[in-house]
């Protein structure tokens, strides 16, 4: 992945509790850059910046992401079940191409990692694209966890295979297994 080290970048963070989960978010001023939903999620965030902007200056600011944390409580509420907020889009070309295909996926629906390759007009590229829905930074915008395994098991998620099944449960939907 490219890295967008750039001196000055100025990021804000939070994190809070909603409806029994532990979500902790980042935005730059042109959008949601990175969601958590485990434990240790802002050590993960936090890591996950350094690696992305190396010098930028990293500032906690709950009224910063107010618009963003509404939404992501609405969703985890059970409100909305589509999210509006913008996102700084942080990936390679293909990556961002499989997380916007990922958005296009209905509130409740489950796909595979090989539609998600055909979806994005490479159907041979089902490792890669397996590869740009683990990178995604952010869950629950991007919905990755509707994203499971030919197979029917939920496959891997970046916090988690109890949050991912806890996600698609609440989303109405089950799965074959947690393998």
């Amino acid at each position: 992945m490219a890295n967008r080290k750039v001196v000055g970048k100025l990021v804000y963070w939070t994190s809070f509790d909603v409806e029994g989960w532990n979500v902790t978010m980042a935005a730059t001023e042109r959008g949601l850059l990175y969601v958590g939903l485990a434990e240790d999620a802002e050590e993960k965030m936090k890591s996950w910046l350094t690696k992305q902007y190396g010098a930028g200056e990293v500032k906690e600011n709950a009224d910063r992401l107010a618009e963003y944390a509404n939404e992501v409580r609405s969703y985890l509420s059970g409100e909305v079940q589509d999210f509006t907020c913008s996102v700084d889009w942080s990936g390679t070309p293909f990556q961002n191409k499989v997380w916007k295909a990922l958005q296009d996926i209905p509130y409740g629906q489950l796909v595979t990692y090989s539609d998600i390759a055909e979806i994005i007009g490479h159907p041979s590229a089902i490792r890669a694209a397996a590869s740009a829905i683990g990178k995604n930074p952010l869950l629950l915008v991007i919905p990755c966890h509707r994203v499971i395994a030919k197979n029917g098991s939920l496959s891997g998620y970046r916090d988690g295979q109890q949050l991912k099944g806890r996600l698609i449960r609440m989303e109405g939907n089950s799965f074959t297994s947690s393998s």
